[in-house]
């Protein structure tokens, strides 16, 4: 198989066990973000949801990842996440099936996202949740964001892509 180039090259599943292509979000600019419920972090939900409902319109969406692997701040099942997101910050963007980032069984987008953007120095882990990665509408990776920049903060370069 040859080497993904862009997001169009995965799938993710939803939280139902069904499987989409990414290919569908080509021309749309995205942020994937790897989200947990239980994080100090967690608040960041707000802001994802205020630039989904800013730029939404504008071919603009949030794909959000609940992973369970720094300090197991993600526990809930599938439906116990969507509720609380919808419940505690109003979430309307969608929400994935529940996924490793590090590690053996990281999804292969995440190994993909991971190896176009490192971290600081180089690294290649994801640091903790609310790791943000922005992607071109032609499926390309513009840059990776810390958890702790906050969605504000990313508005700007989102809109520059628009």
């Amino acid at each position: 198989m040859a080497e993904p180039r862009t997001i169009a090259d995965f799938t993710a599943k939803l939280p139902n066990g069904d499987e989409i292509a990414l290919s569908e979000k080509l021309g749309k600019v995205l942020l994937v973000v790897n989200t947990a419920s239980k994080c100090g972090f967690t608040p960041q939900y707000d802001g994802l949801e205020a630039l989904w409902r800013d730029y939404g319109d504008k071919g603009f969406e949030v794909l959000a990842f609940p992973c369970n692997q720094f300090g197991h701040q993600e526990p809930g099942s599938a439906d116990e996440i969507e509720s609380f997101c919808k419940v505690n910050f109003g979430v309307s963007f969608p929400l994935f099936a529940k996924i490793d980032v590090n590690g053996d069984d990281a999804t292969p987008l995440y190994q993909w996202l991971k190896a176009e953007a490192p971290g600081i120095v180089g690294t290649k882990a994801i640091k903790w949740n609310f790791t943000k990665f922005l992607i071109d509408r032609d499926g390309k990776v513009v840059r990776r964001y810390a958890p702790t920049d906050k969605p504000a903060s990313i508005a700007r370069d989102i809109e520059k892509l628009l």
